[in-house]
């Protein structure tokens, strides 16, 4: 039969992380809090960024192509007039260059991609490190136990708020 017990004395997941002294379960305590607060930041982030990715904020639209009164100006309508605008080293940066129309076709998959790609990385950390606590917590010691559940609330206490700033 199974049950929790307080003792110092647990193997926790390999034969290496024996602990044998108060010492040594303070400090398994302390590491096994510390990966679920890494496991609940980890749950966040990839919140974050799978919100990002299917709500993607507008792209804003350059002032040159905006459609505003303010375009229409008289001095807008002649730039020779202006002789600051022909001096001006922005008007050089406007000119268009090669391949300006394959690279803006191509960067948004390319972009879409690495972020399932970095999205799919997070989830496969995410469920290796929720199984080792998860085996961590069926050594049935009290104070690794204890550990989990403290690291789960202080990772959702501090990743909460980062919730709040997705927008």
């Amino acid at each position: 039969m199974m049950y929790f017990e307080g003792s110092s004395n647990v193997t926790l997941l390999f034969d290496f992380w024996s602990v044998h002294e108060p010492g040594g379960m303070v400090l398994s305590v302390f590491v096994v809090l510390l990966l679920t607060v890494i496991y609940e930041l980890l749950k966040v982030w990839k919140n974050t960024l799978a919100q990002k990715s299917t709500h993607p904020s507008a792209p804003s639209i350059p002032a040159a192509f905006s459609t505003s009164p303010q375009c229409f100006s008289p001095g807008l309508d002649h730039p020779e007039n202006s002789p600051t605008l022909t001096n001006s080293p922005s008007e050089i940066s406007l000119t268009p260059t090669e391949n300006t129309a394959t690279t803006a076709v191509i960067t948004p998959i390319v972009n879409s991609w690495l972020l399932h790609s970095l999205l799919t990385g997070l989830h496969i950390v995410q469920v290796v490190l929720g199984y080792i606590l998860m085996l961590c917590v069926m050594s049935y010691n009290i104070w690794i136990f204890l550990g989990v559940i403290v690291g789960a609330l202080l990772g959702y206490f501090f990743a909460f708020p980062l919730l709040g700033h997705v927008k």
